[in-house]
């Protein structure tokens, strides 16, 4: 057996409203879709690092009507398709269709997007690294133990390991920071 089969992998997961698109609010329309700037050059950068990318994000709209699962997916297959024009690979999109007052457990702060991640990736969370925009973000990767986190905020959320006001600061700063 080859040495790199024992080799766990790093990996960076992301929300998804906030972070890789302006949070409108139910998201779920293309037309009302819109990249963040500079979330392509940030994540490149992770996978020029050897970083597996993965997508965690609640989408209650599903759960309250607003959305079918199916516009999701349309919406989701058209995203990352935006990311492999940018030589990116998003392994998985986790989501969790439910409203916060369902008792699941993959509702973000919970961790169960990330526990089926580990069932299908070989994922090293001590070495991963988690950026998102809400309390809930950041509790989970608390939760998780992912050893980074990021919080997108113009105020600290207790818990991030390193707070920027946007994505593109993120981006431009993240070099000055061993990942």
């Amino acid at each position: 057996m080859e040495l790199t089969s024992f080799m766990k992998n790093k990996a960076l997961f992301l929300d998804r409203d906030g972070i890789i698109n302006l949070d409108h609010g139910y998201v779920y329309k293309i037309e009302d879709f819109e990249f963040t700037q500079g979330i392509f050059e940030l994540v490149s950068y992770f996978v020029k690092h050897d970083f597996l990318i993965f997508i965690v994000t609640n989408q209650s709209g599903i759960g309250r009507g607003y959305y079918t699962a199916e516009d999701f997916n349309t919406l989701t297959s058209w995203m990352l398709s935006k990311f492999e024009e940018h030589h990116i690979t998003i392994q998985e999109v986790y989501h969790c269709p439910h409203t916060p007052d369902a008792q699941c457990d993959c509702r973000k702060p919970k961790i169960g997007m990330i526990e089926t991640c580990l069932k299908q990736y070989n994922v090293d969370l001590n070495q991963s690294w988690l950026i998102g925009d809400k309390p809930s973000d950041i509790q989970l990767a608390l939760n998780a133990k992912i050893g980074k986190s990021i919080a997108i905020s113009e105020t600290r959320l207790s818990g991030s390991t390193y707070t920027f006001p946007n994505i593109q600061t993120c981006q431009e700063m993240i070099t000055s920071i061993k990942i």
